[in-house]
């Protein structure tokens, strides 16, 4: 029996399929721990991909 493979996925270009990093700001908190920033890559919308692009149409003219 056959096994069906998913369909492949390209790999975001901006973030290289990490789609959100912590970054250190370098200040202490109250507690003790670090202040980091959550930042998410903005093109893939934080999903580490991109869709594959559509083919492009197919344009049929007449000939006169």
């Amino acid at each position: 029996m056959a096994q069906h493979s998913p369909a492949p996925t390209r790999i975001c270009p901006d973030c290289d399929g990490f789609p959100a990093v912590a970054i250190d700001t370098g200040t202490l908190l109250d507690d003790g721990t670090r202040a980091t920033l959550l930042i998410i890559c903005r093109p893939c919308r934080g999903t580490g991909s991109t869709p594959t692009a559509a083919p492009a149409p197919v344009v049929q003219r007449e000939h006169a």
